[in-house]
């Protein structure tokens, strides 16, 4: 679904990403982890075209997208749900979810059934529908987020920091939600400081440094991966 080759990324004179290379195949959930200022969402802003490379290819579809404007990219599949939720405070719940299915809608699209998979999903969503988004608790903004991105129907939907600040328990329902998403036919790319909680829902990941992918391997193999437990899950080999 998504290759990425040789992509690098400059900020002026910073060299954010230096040579990525990443492949995600249809139906999958891959996971992206390391440390901050690793060029994460840098990666993530890129291929949502917010961001223009300096350099590389990224096929979606066997399609190149990179350069392409946001809008092109959202139309053809591909949909952030940034870090920080960054949902619409002002407008209602229902209001959201719709400008999540805005170019839908453009398209005299009937959301009515996707609005009801909401529901379904998020139940504590269909009960405040009417309220303010900017009054939700820092969960239900993220649930909000989360299903803003799923209204428009997206091929590949990127999640970036999905669980920050977010109690246990409800962090534990963010992550039941990601599990489901391939059985909704949305591929994942998951960037998550939580590594741990990442690997356990993903088949496949790549641990990110200074701008450069320093290790990837299946789910797994990073799980067991000495390196990976020392940095990452807070893991030591004891001798």
């Amino acid at each position: 679904m998504l290759e990425v080759r040789g992509l690098h990324v400059h900020y002026g004179l910073v060299h954010a990403i230096k040579g990525v290379d990443v492949s995600i195949h249809s139906g999958q959930t891959v996971c992206l982890i390391g440390a901050n200022g690793a060029g994460k969402t840098t990666l993530l802003n890129t291929l949502s075209g917010i961001v223009k490379p300096s350099g590389g290819t990224i096929s979606f579809g066997g399609e190149e997208i990179a350069g392409l404007p946001p809008q092109r990219i959202v139309a053809m599949g591909i949909v952030q749900v940034p870090e920080g939720r960054q949902i619409f405070h002002d407008l209602t719940v229902v209001e959201n979810l719709e400008m999540g299915a805005y170019l839908r809608l453009c398209k005299g699209e009937n959301i009515k059934g996707e609005l009801e998979e909401i529901w379904n999903l998020f139940p504590v969503l269909g009960q405040r529908k009417g309220q303010m988004a900017g009054t939700l608790s820092g969960g239900e903004q993220q649930m909000l987020a989360l299903a803003r991105g799923l209204m428009s129907k997206p091929k590949l939907m990127m999640l970036d920091e999905p669980s920050l600040g977010l109690a246990p328990l409800v962090a534990a329902e963010i992550f039941k939600v990601i599990r489901m998403l391939p059985r909704r036919n949305t591929t994942v790319l998951l960037v998550e400081q939580n590594a741990k909680a990442a690997l356990k829902v993903s088949d496949k990941g790549y641990v990110m440094e200074t701008g450069r992918i320093v290790l990837s391997g299946d789910a797994n193999f990073l799980e067991d991966n000495e390196d990976v437990k020392r940095a990452f899950l807070g893991e030591t080999r004891e001798d």
